[in-house]
């Protein structure tokens, strides 16, 4: 069974974690360590996800990353090690074929989601494509989005939603939207902890981390999200990014339990979403 079989059909719903950006390497195989433990016992499916690179900073001096070599070495070391598939964002056409050889999903930002060549080449390289849904996008127009890479023959996609722009300096997620992108056939991710970020006003962005319990158990319970996206790390105040929404790998168990108990609720109940 390929890695996007075992993805779309798992019973409950699969699992996207990871750091933001990569950062110190024994925290990295920490977080690796931890998830893969924690996902082998709650039987989820897990991809780890961190970013080599980070190219929409709030701020020019903000952490970024260590950049494509650097970034995917270690990677490479936790697919290993760990025997974990990976994910990783892609920015520019230019980082795509070395990204594909370590990297089993390419994820195209929300703020590239409609970049065309960016999109086809990531399908090209055979590699499953997730698309994350642009604050600026209404969820219908991540058909056409998901057709760019279809149209290269490559039917292994994913669409993620992140929330959507709310005035200025606020996201919110509008729960129809996972009903509607799902209409383009393919699954359906809920990136929690980024659709709960505060966009910045200023040199780093904010967010309501304590929402994501609320939130996880609300988008499962539309029956319309096949996987979770959880940026997480071992102490969230110190991370170089996204330090204001990611959640403690403590707080995870607690998160997901719940949420794996509504799934199973909604699929006995045969409602689909309604």
């Amino acid at each position: 069974m390929s890695l996007y079989e075992k993805l779309t059909n798992a019973s409950d719903f699969f699992l996207i974690a990871g750091p933001c950006v990569i950062e110190e390497e024994s925290i990295m195989l920490h977080t690796a360590e931890y998830l893969k433990n924690l996902s082998d016992r709650l039987k989820l499916p897990l991809v780890f996800k961190s970013s080599y690179s980070k190219a929409n900073r709030s701020s020019g001096g903000s952490f970024s990353g260590p950049g494509l070599e650097k970034g995917l070495r270690l990677l490479s070391r936790i697919k290993r090690e760990f025997e974990l598939p990976i994910l990783s964002d892609v920015h520019e056409v230019c980082e795509v074929e070395a990204a594909a050889k370590v990297c089993d999903i390419l994820q195209i930002p929300a703020f590239l989601c409609r970049q065309t060549s960016l999109i086809r080449a990531a399908a090209e390289t055979g590699r499953i494509v997730n698309l994350k849904k642009g604050q600026f996008m209404a969820p219908e127009d991540m058909a056409a989005a998901s057709a760019k890479v279809s149209e290269t023959g490559n039917e292994q996609i994913l669409l993620t939603e992140r929330g959507s722009s709310f005035g200025y300096h606020n996201l919110i997620v509008d729960f129809r939207g996972f009903a509607i992108m799902a209409l383009a056939g393919y699954p359906v991710v809920y990136d929690l902890t980024h659709s709960l970020q505060r966009p910045s006003s200023g040199t780093e962005t904010g967010g309501n981390p304590e929402f994501a319990p609320m939130m996880a158990r609300a988008a499962m319970a539309t029956g319309k999200v096949k996987g979770l996206f959880i940026e997480c790390h071992p102490e969230p105040e110190q991370a170089k990014s996204d330090a204001a929404t990611m959640l403690s790998l403590s707080e995870l168990e607690g998160l997901l339990k719940p949420v794996i108990e509504i799934c199973k609720q909604v699929r006995g109940l045969g409602a689909g979403g309604g």
